[in-house]
């Protein structure tokens, strides 16, 4: 019998809105590193260096538009928890300990390398897993990859993604304000009193998010935090009979402005590498090892060892149509970490532009041979095996969740 795998069309949207992200953020890429070694190189860097306001252009995305990226990468973490992937345990288990097993091995192999060195703040480098660039990826394989391996990568970037939030709010935090953070969670109360009294227009959340956002900015905690926080404020239940939920709207409406402005603007702002002797020689740096072993290695190694006694030890399945092979490939494609992997090593390394250009460096190296390998690995097994789509029927819950459930 044709397994029938039950996906939201919020989950529909979210997968081709990332493939597209990653051509986009691809293209992004390549022209932001042909742009930064050509004879414009010094005048486009100083212009992301250039102050608009309070904050020079480089610091408005990488703290401003990058809170909207969190704004949707909290909605869509929520939606999982609620009523997707995470919403079952018994589902969840499989991802999660992947993405566990995903993020510890990476950081102990960059923490081996780098302990008691000025590299050593890296550690959260390789820990993080890039969706779009993922994603796309996976998509090059085609009907070669049975849909159970899209919702798991899914799942565990998602995890992934989570974990790193935590590392962001936890490691790499300066100039510490307790006042600023406890106004900023004043207003995050008041968010979840709206939530409880079922407000249902989204204006005063995005208003008082601004303002918590610019509180968070002042605390010295990073602002994207403020997106991630909001999200979970927003209703996800619907407040009336026959509307959307706030949440469902909101991230229906944030999916194209973040996949073709949000994550091109941070690439272009981010990418932009200058190429020469001493950072091609930094390749063989602590640094950079650290970065291609957790992210090459440990990503891989992480999620199918950990998977693997998991799953022989009964604490959860595989699903039908997942082998072992699939849980492989998605440990290379996991291994992309680009958009993350970037945003954490302008936190670790603050200041230091020769490091931070270094690391960059290795991050995309990394993350290209990484997916080179994943597509490649998946591609060959399937082949080998015979394997096409299986077939799988699907069925769209377009936004399930009714007036009496609860307010989330």
């Amino acid at each position: 019998m044709i397994r029938k795998i039950l996906l939201t069309r919020q989950f529909k949207e979210f997968v081709e809105n990332e493939r597209s992200a990653g051509l986009m953020l691809m293209a992004c890429s390549v022209l932001s590193l042909m742009v930064a070694n050509s004879y414009l190189g010094p005048e486009y860097l100083e212009f992301w260096k250039m102050y608009l306001g309070p904050l020079s252009i480089e610091y408005w995305v990488n703290d401003g538009l990058m809170a909207v990226f969190f704004l949707l990468i909290g909605l869509e973490l929520k939606r999982e928890l609620i009523k997707g992937e995470l919403s079952d345990l018994r589902n969840a288990m499989l991802p999660i300990i992947a993405a566990i097993g995903g993020v510890l091995l990476p950081a102990a192999l960059h923490f081996s390398l780098n302990a008691g060195t000025p590299y050593q703040a890296g550690i959260g480098i390789p820990m993080a897993t890039d969706i779009a660039f993922a994603l796309s990826i996976l998509a090059l394989v085609g009907k070669h990859a049975p849909t159970s391996l899209k919702v798991f990568l899914t799942a565990l970037a998602v995890i992934d993604d989570l974990i790193a939030i935590i590392v962001i709010a936890v490691f790499y935090t300066s100039k510490f304000s307790a006042m600023y953070l406890f106004f900023s969670l004043g207003v995050f109360g008041v968010l979840l009193i709206m939530n409880r009294l079922k407000v249902a227009s989204l204006i005063p959340y995005m208003v008082l998010g601004a303002v918590m956002w610019a509180l968070m900015l002042k605390s010295g905690v990073h602002a994207t935090i403020a997106g991630v926080l909001l999200a979970f404020t927003i209703p996800f239940a619907r407040l009336r009979e026959g509307e959307r939920s706030p949440s469902y709207k909101l991230e229906h409406l944030l999916h194209r402005p973040v996949a073709f402005l949000v994550l091109p603007v941070f690439a272009l702002a981010n990418t932009g590498i200058t190429i020469g002797t001493e950072s091609i020689a930094s390749l063989t740096s602590s640094n950079s090892l650290g970065i291609f072993f957790g992210l090459f290695i440990g990503k891989v190694v992480g999620i199918t060892v950990l998977t693997f006694i998991a799953v022989k030890a009964g604490l959860c399945r595989l699903p039908r149509f997942l082998k072992w092979s699939h849980i492989i490939g998605a440990g290379f494609l996991a291994g992309i970490g680009f958009t993350m992997s970037i945003f954490i090593t302008n936190l670790a390394f603050k200041g230091n532009e020769a490091v931070i250009n270094n690391s960059k460096m290795a991050i995309l190296l990394t993350s290209l041979i990484s997916g080179i390998v994943g597509y490649l690995w998946l591609l060959a097994n399937a082949k080998v095996s015979g394997e096409a789509d299986e077939g799988d029927a699907f069925s769209y819950d377009d936004d399930t969740v009714t007036p009496e459930t609860s307010a989330a």
